[in-house]
């Protein structure tokens, strides 16, 4: 479970970084809360199942 979120993090600071965003900007494009992003890239929570579809499919459009 502690591996999972590690990646969830790495994951978004990832993206974040690629994507020029601030954790506000990414919230606003995730449709999610500032506090929720923070949240996640601190290891604190986890995203819910849609939340991460949702990430995923930023990341993978990232990609291309």
């Amino acid at each position: 479970m502690k591996q999972d979120r590690d990646n969830i993090a790495f994951k978004l600071r990832e993206l974040r970084r690629k994507l020029k965003l601030t954790q506000e900007a990414l919230a606003h494009k995730l449709g999610v809360s500032f506090t929720s992003v923070n949240r996640w890239e601190n290891r604190q929570t986890q995203p819910s199942p849609l939340a991460r579809r949702h990430i995923e499919e930023l990341f993978e459009s990232t990609k291309k």
